[in-house]
């Protein structure tokens, strides 16, 4: 299930909590909203704690002694990494997957192979990690950011066209927080223009669009397997493509422009290359990860729809919408607006402040990218200004303002991580008892 079968219940606003029974905590529900907040003195919502990460057995303690004993804990030396390919593939239903060092190497390997460089432009959504936006400023070619849409937290496919320029060479939309863009709409603008489309999905494991695993739809996916992504191994990532000849090229790039012995690797192919292979170690822990990968992504998804059936029942909070075409979420995140109209005016910092006293960590998630000294940096970059020139520079400035994601980022997004999501029923209920009790004493709050 898919937290959309629920949004068509959602209760009009003001409605009130007599509309509770439906979930079956109508009175309870109306004792944690009379309470006092932690932050005022009350007891916490939510004692307990959530589940910890990474989760680990007598699996990867296994895997990884396999590999110590064996001598090979190289790439090149190894069977185990081609082994996690295998199975990755199968997994999402591609035809190919190439382990790479990281979701960001995933992401640079493949703007090499499609040749980025200087002079290119590579379209991306203004909301999501600084990664997406280095990989190309590595290759010294434009980021041309896309505004929010911010009942979706993803980029606005209907703002990408009107971006499209004879210099960009690179469609590069993020599933984010682990729930697909808009994919049908990103994938008529790549047709009608003849553009790559490159997906971002790093946070995006086993999620779909109508049945499909995203990672599938472009010429390339990237994910990641960073510490705190549903799949981890501390640092990793790969390349997912049903394209045999992209992945052989993605190989040579990744492996210091160098072909194997399983591929016709052609001298002078490319001029590019690095070392971005992942071990054979990390490899055997991806394997073992995988053992529980599905179990865990149905109940991140099982509880964030009842959590967003709790949230939809009180009025200014707004989890994010799933496009229709969204079959499965991924839940890395799980984000929500917050409206404080609905509370009294009480700043959302403060919202966070009396969340958090609760039990119930949050945090704001992205912030501006376009207004960010790091990435407004870019403006009086001197190799910028030596290929592009002053004015080109000024006036990619004003192409990357976005209003929508100013306000969504300013004023209302908050965020969840995915192991809160590993918890209880339970856990859900007192995450949506935290909320009433503030909203019911936000006056208070705000003193």
């Amino acid at each position: 299930m898919n937290r959309r079968n629920f949004l068509g219940n959602a209760l009009v606003a003001g409605a009130g909590w007599s509309m509770l029974p439906r979930t079956g905590r109508a009175d309870t529900a109306f004792r944690a909203a009379d309470e006092k907040p932690a932050l005022l003195g009350g007891s916490k919502a939510h004692p307990a704690g959530f589940p910890s990460w990474p989760v680990s057995d007598s699996a990867e303690a296994k895997a990884l002694m396999d590999v110590l004993h064996s001598g090979s804990w190289g790439r090149l030396s190894g069977r185990v990494s081609s082994g996690f390919e295998t199975e990755y593939a199968k997994r999402l239903g591609v035809a190919h997957t190439l382990a790479v060092s990281s979701g960001t190497s995933a992401l640079y390997t493949m703007l090499g192979v499609v040749g980025i460089g200087p002079g290119d432009e590579v379209i991306l959504p203004v909301y999501t990690f600084v990664a997406t936006y280095n990989v190309v400023t590595l290759n010294y070619a434009l980021p041309v950011l896309i505004d929010t849409d911010p009942e979706t937290f993803q980029i606005d496919a209907g703002k990408i066209e009107a971006a499209v320029t004879r210099q960009t060479k690179v469609l590069m939309p993020v599933h984010i927080g682990g729930s697909p863009f808009e994919v049908d709409r990103v994938l008529a603008i790549a047709e009608k223009h003849r553009l790559p489309v490159i997906e971002d999905a790093c946070q995006a494991h086993l999620a779909e669009w109508k049945g499909r695993k995203v990672g599938s739809f472009g010429l390339g996916g990237a994910f990641s397997f960073q510490s705190s992504k549903n799949l981890n191994c501390a640092e990793g990532g790969a390349i997912t493509s049903n394209d045999g000849d992209f992945i052989r090229k993605c190989y040579s790039f990744h492996n210091q422009g160098q072909g194997d012995t399983s591929t016709s690797y052609t001298p002078g192919e490319g001029t590019r290359g690095s070392n971005l292979r992942l071990t054979e170690f990390q490899s055997a822990l991806l394997l073992a990860q995988m053992t529980r990968l599905e179990q865990q992504a149905r109940k991140r998804s099982k509880n964030a729809d009842y959590l967003t059936r709790l949230f939809n029942e009180i009025p200014g909070i707004s989890p994010a919408r799933l496009y229709e075409g969204t079959t499965c979420s991924a839940y890395h995140l799980y984000m929500f607006r917050y409206d404080k109209a609905h509370f009294d005016g009480l700043s959302r910092e403060r919202f966070m402040e009396a969340l958090r006293a609760e039990g119930v960590y949050c945090s704001a998630g992205y912030g501006q990218m376009n207004r960010d000294a790091y990435v407004t940096g870019l403006a009086t970059n001197r190799h910028y200004l030596k290929i592009y020139g002053e004015k080109a520079m000024k006036q990619w400035m004003e192409r990357n303002h976005c209003p929508q994601n100013d306000l969504l980022t300013g004023e209302q997004a908050i965020w969840f991580t995915q192991t809160m999501l590993l918890g209880s029923k339970t856990d859900m209920e007192q995450i949506a008892d935290a909320v009433r009790k503030i909203q019911t004493h936000a006056g208070a709050l705000k003193k």
